[in-house]
């Protein structure tokens, strides 16, 4: 058993139940009693609460995932939500919170796994680096890492990780307990080994995996390619990922609390899904992205140029996302940078995270959204689907009142 000294688990908390329906709503607010953790500390410049606006979105029409309208109070009362907010950055009167609300015992202070939006930090962390010339996104990750010479990654460069356009072999099938995506939790301590094969460590893993087509082919979405990006972090810096993170975004986007990463038995990162932080933290991080690159502090995170090409995609990033060998459900959209874009027709940018996990950044109306959840299963397109298009309608409506 572990998590034997946390606060009131509604079961005894163990590797092979920490994720399962019924625990995940208080497993995802206590990492940090369950497992290793290092802080991503805030530092001192962390910016004062947000104003509120009185906003009511409750009753407003959204197209669900199945063809129903609800209303967006059914879409969050029915996605398992644990804690959202809305925030408008309106161009006369600044940001405001619209919307905050918590369930499941969770506060504005209470740090919530954010699972895959981790991978958006940790893109984020690459291109700050990339702005300094710490790391070329065009270098292969031999130069970076020399270990990986005759190994799977030999040949693909850091752009290939960012968009996940590497050719290795790795299933994220979360319901198959021996595909990649769970044997990694194995090497890493989140889950049971169930061989003795299985890696001691996430690096031991990492060097283990196998080529299975070319680089830089099509998008297949493969959480090992952020964990490989973690790595180069701390090779490129000689420091620790949480450090370099907290140097170069936690403590620029005018963080209230600190966040937290789980860490395996060689000081690695989970850094493809294991940071956990506040609701009003990961909006703060939107809204950074919204400010192409410059937080509330006016510090700069990343220069516009990393945003505008996250938006963007590069010249065949809606093509190797639609040659995908996945069913990702956003027609005419890419990956970037760590980033999600549903529709590359339209500026909205996600963060998204197994479970519910979720950053909405609409440009055009000037919101963002954020969202942490306890969904029962890993994946759920009506969940997932219905949230977006919750947020669109408070986009419009916002965008509405901005006009008239």
């Amino acid at each position: 058993m572990i998590g034997s000294g946390a606060s009131r688990p509604p079961f005894p908390v163990t590797l092979d139940n920490w994720q399962t329906a019924g625990q995940l709503e208080w497993t995802f607010q206590h990492m940090a009693e369950i497992f290793p953790t290092v802080p991503i500390a805030r530092g001192a410049g962390h910016a004062p609460r947000l104003p509120s606006r009185t906003y009511d979105p409750d009753r407003l029409a959204v197209l669900c995932n199945d063809g129903r309208v609800a209303d967006v109070d059914y879409v969050i009362a029915n996605t398992d939500t644990d804690g959202w907010m809305v925030v408008h950055d309106h161009p006369q009167q600044g940001p405001a919170v619209l919307v905050e609300r918590y369930r499941n015992g969770m506060e504005p202070s209470t740090l919530h796994l954010l699972m895959s939006v981790s991978k958006s930090v940790v893109g984020t962390v690459i291109g700050a680096l990339a702005a300094q010339g710490v790391v070329d996104v065009e270098a292969p990750v031999t130069y970076y890492i020399p270990a990986f010479h005759d190994r799977g990654y030999a040949g693909a460069t850091v752009r290939n990780l960012l968009d996940m356009r590497s050719g290795i072999k790795f299933s994220e099938e979360y319901l198959d307990p021996w595909a990649e995506v769970r044997v990694l939790e194995q090497a890493f301590g989140w889950a049971p080994r169930l061989s003795p094969d299985v890696p001691g460590s996430l690096r031991d893993f990492l060097l283990s995996l196998r080529q299975a087509r070319p680089h830089g082919q099509a998008f297949d979405y493969r959480s090992c390619e952020t964990d490989v990006l973690g790595w180069v972090i701390e090779a490129a810096t000689g420091m620790r990922f949480a450090q370099v993170a907290s140097d170069l975004v936690w403590s620029r986007i005018g963080a209230e609390f600190d966040a937290n990463i789980g860490v395996d038995s060689e000081g690695s990162g989970m850094y493809d899904g294991g940071i956990s932080a506040t609701l009003g933290d990961i909006a703060r991080f939107g809204l950074m992205i919204l400010r192409s690159g410059t937080s509330l502090t006016g510090a700069g995170v990343v220069p516009p140029w990393w945003i505008e090409d996250s938006f963007a995609g590069g010249p065949d990033s809606v093509r190797a996302f639609a040659e995908s060998p996945g069913d990702n459900r956003m027609p005419g959209g890419l990956y970037r940078n760590q980033f999600w874009i549903p529709d590359a027709s339209r500026p909205v940018l996600l963060c998204l995270g197994i479970h519910g996990q979720m950053i909405y950044v609409n440009r055009a109306a000037r919101v963002v959204a954020a969202k942490l959840s306890s969904w029962p299963t890993p994946q759920d397109a009506w969940r997932l689907f219905s949230t977006v298009s919750a947020f669109d309608s408070i986009s419009a409506d916002l965008a509405a009142s901005m006009a008239g």
